[in-house]
This record gives structure tokens, C-alpha cells and sequence, in this order.
């Protein structure tokens, strides 16, 4: 089928840009936060089409005084993937790579939005993340991630916040492949095997420098994907770290990090340092993530919204609960200098993890 993005010079294959080969789980996202320095104010939103399920959905979600707001909306694609307005909430690119516009309108819920997210840095490109269970590949995925600042206003029943006053900051991304979405597979692979994942995406903003980590760690430890780059204001290129470890204290009888101590040298051998303390969270399955009901590429219906809002002073340690951002204070150390500065700690961990002493899916550490 012809679709809009048809007259566009973006083919890579003789087919309509409708076509996306044969695997029911291609997906294609747009992810944002932004939040405040002082940890008070933090939002997110996603928006993704899923072509082979003809279904386009998307989130926004805010908290602030102890309460996460969730505006939801899903509805048929039609296949045709220019067009980014799923129930009350829509997107627009002002400028490729640099500007990006998001209006959220949701009057059941009493929250709008006009705001813009502008890049500081150039978007970084991610490795791809490729997984296999057993012979069955299960995630062959690109990830780009861009620092930057937020401008517009936000109306949460009633109380207004200007963003660029405020001086918001956050991270967006933009991933594209395969991963699951939609429902659960009806014949998984056989033998059954604990489901693992372990995963910490650390995004941090200092004053005139971004860097991004990430970790992916197999259940023994071993790092299987992984990413360090820093962006400086007064350099053109990324600077890549290299070596890179990390130390996880844990919560007390939980899988949350209390703080996270990452390590890694420069390319002249120099070792840089850095500490990540976790300060609020805030729960995935308000974009989506996990959500039993409004999950990513479920069929809700022809053009469905739904709204609702978590307690933040109650954490299950339990799906859909488990995947949490949460607003971090962090101190780098470079060569002799100590900067300070905000970031995010994105953290997913499933089943067995060796140097956390996790075993089994969903078992906690008593470590205090």
C-alpha cells in the first residue's frame, strides 16, 4: 500500500515504505523525559508504530507531589506511519536530529501540553542491541539518544510550568528493529529457560557536557552491550571511554539501586569516575512498559485514550513495577576535577544476576 512517506527519498528496499519485512515485532519509537534539577518535576512520553500490527500508540506522563499521571491513547495505524496523532496527544519533527514538538490535550485527565524538545549535543548512535532465546532472534535493535533542554508550558489540573523558566533538561531517543511487543508469544522456545535481563541506562547532564552509559549484563556478569561517551561542548567529536565497570549497592530487601559507582579510562589511559544516587522514581508502565493492559502494540480498540495515576510513596517490587527511571544527583571525576551534576538511571533487572546474588526471577537482596 502507498502511504505519504512513499513521496519521500527515504526506500531502502523495492517495496512501499509501508513494508517492513516479515517480523510481526518491528517497531519504531520516539522516547522522552524531561525533568527539573531539583528532582521535583519529571515527565516522559512515547510514541511508536508497530506497521506488521497496524497499530500506532503513545503516553505522556508527569509527577509531581508524590503522584504519576498517565495519559494513554491507541489506535489502528492504517499503515499510514506520517501521521502522529494518537487520541489526545500528537507529534511533530520541526527539524530532523535537532527539534521536536509534543502537544498532549486530555481533558478527562485535566493535563495539556505545548512543548518542544531542542538537542544541545548531536544525537549519539548506540550499538545495536541483537538477542537471541535459544535459536529464535528476539531483539535486533537501533537506539540514537540525544541531551537536550525543553521549552513550552505543561497544565497539570490546573497548575502551569513553564518549562524554559523552570530550566527543564532531559534525554530522548529514537529506536527502531525488532524486540516483543504486542501479545505474548503463543509457542515460546522449548526448553523454558528464567527469563534475564539486566539493564542499567544511566543519561547525565553536567554544565557544559552530556554522557551516556549503558549495561547490559548477562546472568554471570558478563557485560554483553554496553555503551560510554561523553559530549563536550568545546569538543566536535564524541569522546568514547573505554573499560568500563560499575559497583551496585542495592536498597535494602529490593532490586533498586541505591547508588551506582561507574568506572572507565579515557583514551590517554586516564580513569574517570563516576557516582549516580537515586533520588525519586518513577514508573515505566506509565509509557507502557510491562503494562498488562495498555502495553506496547495491544489492540485497544479503533482510537482508544485511557488516564490513570500511581501513589509514588508505594513501590510493589513487583510487573509491572519493576522498570523505573528515577532522577539521580551525580558526581563526575575527571583527571583531578569533580563536576556536579543530574541524570536519569533507567533500571530493568530480570532474573538471575550473579554479582547481585539474584537466582530466580524476581528474588531481592537483603543487603543493606
Amino acid at each position: 500500500m502507498l502511504t505519504k512517506g512513499d513521496d519521500f527519498p527515504i526506500h531502502q528496499l523495492s517495496s512501499p515504505v509501508s513494508e517492513v519485512g516479515t517480523s510481526r515485532n518491528f517497531y519504531d519509537r520516539y522516547f522522552f523525559n524531561g525533568y527539573s534539577k531539583d528532582g521535583k518535576i519529571y515527565f516522559a512520553a512515547a510514541m511508536c508504530v508497530y506497521p506488521n500490527l497496524n497499530i500506532i500508540d503513545a503516553a505522556f506522563t508527569i509527577s509531581f507531589d508524590g503522584i504519576q499521571h498517565n495519559c494513554r491513547a491507541s489506535r489502528v495505524l492504517n499503515e499510514e506511519r506520517l501521521n502522529t496523532k494518537v487520541g489526545s496527544i500528537e507529534l511533530s519533527v520541526i527539524k530532523p536530529l535537532k527539534k521536536i514538538g509534543l502537544k498532549v490535550n486530555d481533558t478527562d485527565a485535566e493535563i495539556s501540553a505545548d512543548i518542544v524538545f531542542e538537542g544541545i549535543f548531536n544525537m549519539m548512535q548506540e550499538p545495536k542491541m541483537i538477542m537471541y532465546n535459544g535459536p529464535r532472534l528476539v531483539m535486533d535493535t537501533f537506539r540514537g539518544v540525544q541531551h537536550g533542554k525543553w521549552k513550552g508550558e505543561i497544565n497539570l489540573k490546573g497548575k502551569i510550568f513553564n518549562l524554559e523558566d523552570l530550566d527543564i533538561i532531559g534525554v530522548r531517543d529514537r529506536s527502531w528493529g525488532v524486540r516483543p511487543v504486542g501479545l505474548a508469544d503463543s509457542q515460546p522456545v522449548v526448553p523454558f529457560e528464567i527469563p534475564q535481563f539486566y539493564w542499567l541506562w544511566c543519561p547525565m547532564q553536567f554544565k557544559n557536557s552530556a554522557v551516556q552509559i549503558h549495561f547490559v549484563d548477562d546472568e554471570n556478569g558478563r557485560l554483553i552491550n554496553g555503551n560510554s561517551v561523553v559530549q563536550s561542548e568545546n569538543k566536535t567529536d564524541d569522546e568514547l571511554l573505554i573499560n568500563l565497570r560499575k559497583k551496585v549497592e542495592y536498597q535494602s530487601n529490593s532490586r533498586r539501586v541505591k547508588e551506582l559507582f561507574i568506572f572507565a579510562e579515557k583514551a590517554d589511559g586516564s580513569e574517570v569516575s563516576i557516582k549516580m544516587t537515586p533520588k525519586s522514581k518513577n514508573f515505566m508502565c506509565g509509557i507502557g512498559y510491562m503494562h498488562p493492559e495498555w502495553g506496547h502494540g495491544h489492540y485497544k480498540g479503533e482510537n482508544e485514550t485511557f488516564y490513570d495515576f500511581y501513589d509514588l510513596n508505594h513501590d510493589p517490587h513487583e510487573p509491572p513495577f519493576l522498570h523505573i527511571q528515577s532522577f539521580c544527583d551525580v558526581i563526575f571525576e575527571d583527571d583531578g576535577n569533580s563536576q556536579k551534576g543530574f541524570g536519569i538511571l533507567e533500571e530493568l533487572i530480570i532474573g538471575p544476576h550473579k554479582p547481585s546474588g539474584f537466582k530466580d526471577l524476581f528474588d531481592k537482596t537483603n543487603a543493606n
